[in-house]
C-alpha cells in the first residue's frame, strides 16, 4: 500500500507540474498566433490522443512518463513548402524573436506562478509550523556561542522569523554567504519572564560542500522538545496505581534530570520490570512517586509501559495571512528558493558544494509519498518546491532545455541573425550529453540514499 501511495503521489506531482509547464508554452503560443500541432504529456511514442479546437491540435499521452512537449508548426521540423501565406504567418520561426523568447519563457514562468499560488493558498489557509525554539546539544557550535535549550530565536542577521523552517533557511543563507549568523533571542528566566539577548553563531566552519539536510545537526541545534508532561492517565495501569495525574510534569527519574517528554518515553521503555522513582511538579508543588513499567513484547524486545499518554508534540504556530500578503509572501518565497537553487548550483560547479545535492526521480517519488502521508499541506508544499526546481532547471542555458533556446534567441537578438543549423545541431548533441550525465549523477545519488 505504501509503494502504491508513493507511486500515485509521484504521478500526481509529475503530471500536474508537466501539464502546467507545457500549458505555459501552449497558451503563449496561441496568444502569439502560432499554430500548435500537438500537446503531449510524456515523451516518445504516442499511446493515446484526441484532436480538439479550430486547429485540430492533437492532445496526447506518450509512453515515457518523464516530461512532455508542445509541438508547434516549425519550419525546422515540418515541410512548409505547400503552406498558404496565412499559415506561414503562424509558423514558429516566422515570429519576431521577442515572441519566440516569450513562448519559450512561458513554461518555466508557469511553474513559478503555480508555486506562488500554492504558497499563497497555504498562507491564506493557515500553515501549522514548528516555532523557532531550540534544543542545544552539548559542546556544539551553538552551545559554545552561548545558546541554551529553550531559547526562542526571533531574527537572523536582521531578518525576523517565527518558524523553524525560517530559521533553517536563514542559517543556510549565512553558510552560503560565509558570514556569521547574528541571532536575536528570547530566553526564559527563573522569574518567569523573558530576557532579550543578541548572540553571534559562527557558521564559517560549516563547509558549503556539507550544506545538506543535516545543517542544523552540524550546528548543534534541534527543535525544542516539550516538557515531560502527562496528558492522559489510563485507568488500572501502573501510572494510575502510582497516583500520577494528567498535567503532572516529571523532572527527574531516579535522580537523573529529564529534559523532555521524548527522553522520558525512552527511559520508561528501557526500564521494563524495574522500579523507578519519578520526581515532578503538580500545580507548582513538588511530588515523588515510585512506579514499575509493565513489560510488553514488541518484536523481539521487551518494552516498558505505564499506560499513560505523554505530550511529545512540538510547539506550533499557525502562519495565516490575508490575500495580498499571502501572494506577496508566496512570491518572495518562490524568488528566494529560486535564488538559493541557482546559488547552490553555482557552488556545485566550482566545487564548493557536493554533487550529492542533486536528486533524481527516485528521491522525488520517495518524498512525494512521504509528504502525501503527512497530509495535504505537506504534499502541496512539496509540489510547490518541485515546481520551482523544474522552472529553475529549465532555465539553465543547456541546449535541449528552454534555457538553451533562450540562449539561441538572445544571441539572435544581439547579432541580428539566427544561430546556424550546424552550431545548433552540435549544441543539441552536447546538451543531450550533459543531461545524461546529470541524470546519471542524480540516479546514483538516489540509489546511494536508499542503501545508506
Amino acid at each position: 500500500m505504501t509503494l502504491l501511495q508513493t507511486l500515485l503521489a509521484f504521478a500526481v506531482v509529475l503530471g500536474v507540474l508537466v501539464i502546467v509547464h507545457e500549458l505555459g508554452h501552449y497558451l503563449l503560443a496561441r496568444w502569439c498566433g502560432v499554430k500548435v500541432l500537438r500537446f503531449s504529456v510524456g515523451m516518445g511514442p504516442v499511446i493515446w490522443s484526441r484532436r480538439f479546437g479550430v486547429d485540430q491540435t492533437e492532445w496526447a499521452v506518450s509512453a515515457l512518463p518523464l516530461g512532455g512537449y508542445v509541438k508547434m508548426l516549425d519550419a525546422r521540423e515540418e515541410d512548409i513548402g505547400e503552406l498558404s501565406e496565412q499559415e506561414l504567418q503562424r509558423e514558429f520561426t516566422h515570429q519576431p524573436v521577442m515572441k519566440r523568447i516569450a513562448i519559450v519563457l512561458a513554461g518555466p514562468v508557469a511553474n513559478f506562478l503555480l508555486a506562488i499560488l500554492i504558497f499563497a493558498g497555504l498562507y491564506m489557509h493557515g500553515v501549522p509550523e514548528i516555532i523557532a525554539r531550540v534544543t542545544v546539544k552539548q559542546n556544539s557550535s551553538a552551545a559554545v556561542a552561548g545558546l541554551k535549550t529553550g531559547d526562542l530565536i526571533t531574527s537572523v542577521n536582521g531578518t525576523e522569523l517565527q518558524t523553524w523552517s525560517d530559521l533553517r533557511w536563514e542559517l543556510m543563507h549565512a553558510v552560503m554567504d560565509k558570514r556569521p549568523a547574528q541571532l536575536a533571542i528570547l530566553r526564559p528566566t527563573a522569574a518567569g519572564n523573558q530576557e532579550i539577548l543578541n548572540l553571534n553563531l559562527p557558521t564559517t566552519e560549516i563547509a558549503t560542500a556539507d550544506l545538506d539536510e543535516h545543517l542544523m545537526d552540524k550546528l548543534g541545534l534541534d527543535t525544542a522538545k516539550p516538557k515531560a508532561k502527562f496528558s492522559q492517565i489510563m485507568p488500572d495501569g501502573p501510572a494510575a496505581r502510582a497516583g500520577l495525574q494528567a498535567g503532572d510534569v516529571i523532572v527527574r527519574i531516579n535522580g537523573d534530570l529529564v529534559e523532555n517528554g521524548i527522553e522520558m518515553v525512552m527511559r520508561l521503555q528501557n526500564s521494563a520490570g524495574q522500579t523507578l522513582t519519578l520526581e515532578g511538579l503538580r500545580a507548582g508543588q513538588v511530588f515523588s512517586v515510585q512506579i514499575m513499567p509493565e513489560a510488553e513484547r514488541v518484536g523481539e524486545r521487551m518494552v516498558g509501559r505505564i499506560r499513560a499518554q505523554i505530550d511529545t508534540t512540538a510547539e506550533l504556530i499557525t502562519v495565516s495571512e490575508n490575500l495580498p500578503v499571502a501572494i506577496a509572501k508566496g512570491a518572495t518565497k518562490t524568488w528566494d528558493t529560486s535564488a538559493m537553487s541557482l546559488a547552490m548550483l553555482g557552488k556545485m560547479i566550482i566545487g564548493e558544494a557536493s554533487l550529492k545535492n542533486i536528486t533524481g526521480p527516485i528521491t522525488i517519488a520517495d518524498y512525494a509519498g512521504q509528504t502525501a502521508r503527512l497530509g495535504v499541506i505537506s504534499f502541496l508544499s512539496f509540489m510547490a518546491f518541485i515546481s520551482i526546481s523544474l522552472g529553475v532547471m529549465n532555465l539553465l542555458p543547456i541546449p535541449v532545455l528552454d534555457g538553451g533556446h533562450l540562449l539561441y534567441y538572445s544571441l539572435e537578438l544581439l547579432t541580428g541573425r539566427p544561430v546556424s543549423q550546424r552550431v545548433s545541431d552540435i549544441a543539441q548533441r552536447a546538451g543531450v550529453g550533459i543531461l545524461m550525465v546529470l541524470m546519471a549523477v542524480a540516479i546514483f545519488n538516489d540509489i546511494a540514499r536508499l542503501v545508506s
